[in-house]
C-alpha cells in the first residue's frame, strides 16, 4: 500500500453538469495524480448554459467536513473555488491559518460563463480581505480582476492588464495569474499573465479557441493545485497547468445544449497521441 500520493483539499460547490465546480476539481486531480478530498460548500442547480439556484451549505457543516479530514490527513495543498456566503468565507480562512505551511491556491469566482453572479453579499470583499492574503496564487480571468480591484467591468476602465495584474498582487497573493480568454475576444491569440512574489512577470501566450467551454478556470486552477503538490516551483506549475488544461479544451465534449467540458481524461482517447515532451497525466 502507498500514502505517498500528493493530497489536496478542495472547497467548492458542487455542479451536477460534471463541467465545473467539484466534480472539475475531482477530476483534473486524479487526471494529474493527485488523491482529492472535498469540502461541498454548495449545491448550485445548473446545466451548461447557466446557473439556476446557488443553496449555500451551513458553514457549520463546512467546518465540520473540513476539520475531520485535516485532523486525519496530511494535505499538500488546499485549493478554494466557489465558497457560496460570507459565514463559509470566514470559517475556511480560520482553517486556512491553522495550516500556514499548506499553499493555498484560489479561484475568485465571482459568476458563471453566462454571467450569473456566484459571489453574494460581501463575498468578494471578505475573499480580498480573509484569503487572497493567505494564498500562494489567485487566478482570476481579466474581467473578475478588474472587479476586484476597481468594482467596474474591463470594458469601464481606463488601466490595462498590467494596473490589474500589479493591483491584484497589492492585495496580498503571493503570485497572481491573470487569465485572458475573456479579455479583447477579437483577437487569434490570448495572453495569460504571471505576477510573481519576486517582482517577475511572465507571459504565457496561446491560440484562442472559437468555442465556449464551462469549467476551463476550474480546471486550470485544481492543475495547478496538482502540479504544486507534485513540488513543482509556482512557474512550472503554471506552466504545465496551462499546457494540460488546453489539452482538455481540444478534446472537450459535448454532454448538453450549452457550452462544452473539458474532458480532464483526453490522455484516455484511443486517438491521443501524448508528446514526447509533454508531462503524464496519469
Amino acid at each position: 500500500m502507498t500514502s505517498n500520493v500528493p493530497k489536496i483539499l478542495t472547497f467548492a460547490a458542487s455542479d451536477p453538469t460534471g463541467g465545473a465546480g467539484i466534480q472539475a476539481d475531482l477530476m483534473t486531480q486524479t487526471s494529474l495524480g493527485c488523491y482529492p478530498l472535498s469540502v461541498i460548500t454548495a449545491i448550485t442547480c445548473q446545466d451548461t448554459s447557466g446557473v439556476s439556484d446557488v443553496i449555500p451549505i451551513d458553514s457549520l457543516v463546512v467546518e465540520k467536513q473540513a476539520r475531520l479530514i485535516l485532523n486525519e490527513t496530511k494535505i499538500d495543498v488546499i485549493k478554494c473555488g466557489v465558497m457560496a456566503s460570507e459565514e463559509n468565507i470566514k470559517v475556511i480562512s480560520e482553517i486556512i491559518k491553522d495550516y500556514p505551511d499548506v499553499p493555498v491556491v484560489i479561484d475568485p469566482i465571482l459568476s458563471s460563463g453566462r454571467g450569473d453572479n456566484l459571489a453574494l453579499g460581501d463575498s468578494l470583499q471578505l475573499m480580498i480581505r480573509h484569503l487572497f492574503p493567505l494564498a500562494e496564487i489567485i487566478t482570476p480571468n481579466v474581467n473578475e480582476g478588474a472587479q476586484i480591484v476597481s468594482n467596474k467591468n474591463i470594458s469601464e476602465i481606463d488601466e490595462g492588464i498590467l494596473f490589474i495584474g500589479k493591483s491584484l498582487m497589492d492585495l496580498g497573493p503571493k503570485n497572481v495569474l491573470l487569465t485572458a480568454a475573456d479579455y479583447q475576444v477579437d483577437k487569434k491569440t490570448l495572453t495569460n499573465t504571471l505576477y510573481c512574489q519576486d517582482g517577475g512577470v511572465f507571459n504565457f501566450e496561446y491560440e484562442r479557441l472559437p468555442q465556449s467551454f464551462h469549467g476551463s478556470g476550474c480546471t486550470l486552477a485544481s492543475a495547478i493545485a496538482a502540479y504544486l503538490a507534485q513540488g513543482m516551483s509556482i512557474h512550472t506549475a503554471v506552466e504545465e497547468a496551462q499546457k494540460f488544461t488546453i489539452d482538455t479544451l481540444k478534446h472537450s465534449l459535448v454532454n448538453g445544449q450549452g457550452q462544452l467540458i473539458p474532458n480532464r481524461f483526453f490522455w484516455m482517447l484511443s486517438n491521443f497521441d501524448e508528446d514526447e515532451n509533454d508531462l503524464k497525466h496519469h
